[in-house]
């Protein structure tokens, strides 16, 4: 009888352990659950994170038919190198100026026609986009200083 009586008192230990064992597997498998979450999660952030990254670079978009760059503000940007070259170039000129610059003086640094008024207009266009993204301060005389 005694040798009963031990069969079913292991059984009973061997069916609360295999009990708890399989609570503890539940909980793994539920935290490893969690775990895939949370990775997927940091996936979407990282790409993200990268895609923001790749925002500040130039964006180039259709306008009329025709690829163009888009000009982030100077706030959104790390650096100048997020501007397309033409306008890294012009922000070169008027920091080199060392005061301020008007549109003619820029144009002629570009080697650009400025005897011509039409090839001056779009070259003012550029500055005057360049000082409302606030990488360039437009003074009221309509001349041009860097920023600091």
């Amino acid at each position: 009888m005694q040798e009963r009586q031990w069969i079913t008192a292991r059984r009973n230990e061997l069916d609360a352990l295999a009990e708890q064992l399989t609570k503890e597997l539940q909980e793994v498998q539920a935290e490893r659950e969690e775990l895939a979450i949370a990775e997927r999660v940091l996936n979407r952030l990282a790409e993200q994170a990268q895609a923001d990254l790749a925002a500040v670079a130039p964006v180039a978009a259709q306008a009329a038919g025709r690829a163009v760059l888009l000009m982030p503000h100077r706030s959104d940007a790390a650096d100048e190198t997020a501007l397309p070259g033409d306008n890294r170039r012009i922000l070169q000129i008027v920091r080199a100026a060392g005061g301020p610059v008007q549109v003619r003086a820029v144009g002629e640094e570009l080697g650009l026609e400025v005897a011509v008024r039409g090839k001056l207009e779009p070259l003012r266009a550029k500055l005057t986009k360049l000082a409302d993204r606030g990488w360039l301060h437009k003074r009221p005389g309509g001349k041009f200083t860097a920023r600091p």
